[in-house]
């Protein structure tokens, strides 16, 4: 019964906090409103999620979001200084090739937009075989660094959030 109700649970609760968040304040009404969008909307799309993404909530993913949510703060001062400090002729700008070991499009898809959350970079393309990820930097003194980097913070979680 409640599988019915809710096909994808993960979903429904990312509704309901958005819908909370946009709105900007807590009124029984809000919530209400959250909760039926919750509800009705992956009701409604189910059918064209064949396949429930398999996602592990709990320690990984919570070390995950504290990353992510790191990585963003310190970018931020990052890019801050580049822009105060250096030229745009003096900045190292690079495409990157990311080589992927994710495999399922939601992992893919949470690697993407991390990448591209973090001031700095921003994912571009991913291979027609969706086994490499194209990312542009801002600044890069080493590419292949950045790339170890990128593969070591994100997307060794996101093997463990996605199995």
């Amino acid at each position: 019964m409640i599988r019915r109700l809710l096909p994808h649970p993960g979903l429904s609760a990312m509704l309901v906090v958005v819908w909370m968040l946009l709105v900007n304040a807590f009124t029984f009404g809000a919530l209400f409103l959250a909760i039926v969008f919750g509800v009705l909307v992956p009701l409604v799309t189910s059918r064209f999620w064949p396949d429930r993404p398999k996602v592990r909530f709990g320690r990984d993913m919570i070390g995950y979001i504290g990353v992510v949510l790191f990585d963003i703060l310190i970018a931020n001062f990052q890019v801050a200084w580049l822009i105060m400090t250096r030229r745009n002729r003096d900045l190292r700008s690079q495409w990157l090739v990311i080589p992927l070991e994710l495999r399922s499009p939601e992992a893919i898809t949470a690697l993407a937009g991390t990448i591209s959350l973090t001031p700095g970079t921003v994912s571009s393309d991913i291979s027609g075989c969706g086994r490499a990820l194209l990312v542009h930097s801002i600044d890069v003194a080493d590419p292949e660094a950045e790339v170890a980097r990128i593969k070591s913070r994100y997307e060794a979680r996101l093997l463990k959030v996605f199995p």
